[in-house]
C-alpha cells in the first residue's frame, strides 16, 4: 500500500511538474513534500534541456528546530511561515516569535529567504530580521510597503488567495478542489466569509496599486499547491489581478518573469537580451488575449530552441 501511494505521489508530480514546467514557473515551494518529488522530477524525469532549471524551497520552516545549525534544509530558497495564511475571519497571530525568525534567518547562509507573513505587526517583524521576500502581506499597511522600498525586499502578493476564498464563499467553501479552479461541489453560501473575503480582495488589489506607485518590487506568486490553486493556470489568474489592479500587461508580464528570475538568481532568464539564448512561451492571438491565452500555448522555447517536453495536444498513454 505504501508503494502504491508513492507510485500515485509520483504520478501526480509528473503531471504538476510538467505543467509547471510548460508554463514557465520560476520556482516552487514543495514544502510539504516528504519525499523531495519537486526536485525529483527536475532532476530524474524531465528531459535534459527540455526545461528550465526552476528552484524549489527546502522544508517549509514552522519552527527555529527546522533551521537549526546542522541540520540546513534543502532546496534553492528558505520558505519560512511566519504568521500562516489569512483566514476567515482573521488575520492570524504569529507562529515563531520574532528570536527564532531572527536566529533562522541569521544561519540561513546566502540562501534567500521568502517569509509568510500577514498584518502589521507580522510583516514589519519579517521585514526588520532581514527578509528577502515577503509573501502574501495581507492587510501589513503602507507603512510596510514604504519599508520595502528602503529594504529592496521583494513581495508575491498571492492576490488569487483571495480570489478563491471570495468565489468559494459563495458556495460553502465547496466550490474548489485541489485539482481544478472551477466549481465542483455547489453548496451553501457564506455570508460571513463571503463578506470577509471580499474585503481582503479589495484591500490587497489596493496594497498592490499602492505598491505600483511608490515602486516596490513585486513578483507574480500563487502559492500553487493549495486547494484551488494550480500551477500554470494559476499564474495566469494572478496576471489578471495584477492588472486589475493597475499594472500595464508589460509591468505585469515582467513581474512574473524578469523580477522572478533575478530574485533566484536565475542569469538565463528574464528580459530577452541581445546575446542571450532566448526562453520564451507562444500563444496565438492579439495582444489584448494575453494573459488569458497562456493556459493553452502553441509552444515553448527553451534555451532557444523548442521545448520536447511541451505539446499542445498531449496525447495520454495507457
Amino acid at each position: 500500500m505504501e508503494e502504491a501511494g508513492i507510485a500515485g505521489k509520483l504520478a501526480l508530480a509528473a503531471q504538476h511538474i510538467r505543467y509547471c514546467h510548460s508554463h514557465g514557473v520560476l520556482g516552487v515551494a514543495d514544502s510539504d513534500d516528504s519525499i523531495g518529488l519537486g526536485e525529483y522530477f527536475k532532476k530524474e524525469v524531465m528531459p535534459e534541456g527540455s526545461t528550465i532549471d526552476i528552484r524549489t524551497s527546502g522544508p517549509l520552516c514552522l519552527s527555529r528546530e527546522d533551521c537549526a545549525a546542522g541540520k540546513p534544509p534543502g532546496g534553492d530558497f528558505l520558505k519560512i511561515d511566519y504568521s500562516g495564511n489569512i483566514s476567515d475571519g482573521k488575520v492570524p497571530d504569529s507562529r515563531l516569535n520574532q528570536e527564532d525568525l531572527w536566529s533562522i534567518l541569521q544561519q540561513r547562509g546566502k540562501k534567500k529567504a521568502v517569509v509568510v507573513a500577514n498584518g502589521r505587526q507580522g510583516v514589519k517583524e519579517a521585514l526588520d530580521a532581514g527578509c528577502d521576500a515577503i509573501e502574501q502581506g495581507y492587510a501589513m499597511g503602507d507603512d510596510n510597503l514604504r519599508k520595502m522600498v528602503d529594504k529592496d525586499v521583494l513581495w508575491i502578493p498571492s492576490v488569487l488567495m483571495a480570489k478563491n476564498g471570495l468565489d468559494s464563499a459563495g458556495s460553502g467553501g465547496d466550490v474548489s478542489c485541489r485539482f481544478s479552479m472551477r466549481s465542483v461541489a455547489p453548496g451553501k453560501a457564506d455570508p460571513r466569509a463571503e463578506t470577509f473575503w471580499k474585503k481582503m480582495l479589495a484591500e490587497q488589489l489596493a496594497q498592490l496599486r499602492l505598491a505600483r506607485k511608490l515602486g516596490v518590487k513585486t513578483a507574480v506568486g500563487t502559492g500553487a499547491g493549495s486547494v484551488g490553486i494550480l500551477h500554470g493556470e494559476s499564474v495566469a489568474e494572478e496576471m489578471k489581478l495584477f492588472i486589475k489592479a493597475g499594472y500595464s500587461l508589460e509591468e505585469t508580464i515582467r513581474c512574473a518573469s524578469d523580477n522572478g528570475a533575478r530574485f533566484f538568481g536565475m542569469e538565463n532568464l528574464g528580459a530577452l537580451t541581445v546575446g542571450r539564448k532566448a526562453t520564451f512561451l507562444i500563444a496565438r492571438g492579439s495582444v489584448q488575449l494575453l494573459p488569458r491565452k497562456l493556459a493553452y500555448l502553441e509552444t515553448i522555447y527553451v534555451d532557444g530552441s523548442p521545448s520536447v517536453a511541451y505539446h499542445k495536444n498531449p496525447v495520454m498513454k495507457e
